[in-house]
């Protein structure tokens, strides 16, 4: 239920008839809008960062990544879940989920792209710069 419900706003957010404004969003419904879109943009840069990550290291990791990667979506979905369960069924229940989303997608981006930016040697990094 909850992905169908999340599937809808995302759905909304993207193909409204109309243009909110995120900034001045009054109604309920517009800040659902507002809240799907955002997260919408950051899990395009998290799909972009993931690819390029992906594309760097060698294909032994790339099936590390892709297993910790299907194992951080579960998490976050199920830690939102929880997160939000206090206002799952309420009218705010679409935006809180929604921000959760994109604040553990958001970090998780910057997360990734940390390995795009390896100094030589730094024993850390899953790749050294090239």
């Amino acid at each position: 239920m909850k992905k169908i419900l999340l599937s809808a706003i995302l759905a909304f957010a993207t193909h409204s008839a109309y243009a909110v404004d995120c900034n001045n969003a009054m109604t309920q419904a517009d800040i659902n809008q507002c809240a799907g879109a955002e997260y919408k943009k950051s899990d395009v840069q998290l799909n972009k960062v993931y690819k390029q990550v992906i594309g760097k290291v060698d294909p032994s990791q790339q099936l590390q990544l892709k297993t910790a990667q299907n194992a951080w979506i579960k998490f976050r979905d199920a830690d939102c879940a929880f997160q939000t369960a206090a206002v799952e069924g309420g009218s705010l229940y679409a935006t809180v989920l929604t921000g959760c989303l994109e604040a553990k997608t958001a970090t998780r981006t910057k997360e990734l792209a940390t390995f795009l930016h390896c100094k030589e040697g730094d024993s850390t990094c899953v790749f050294s710069a090239n």
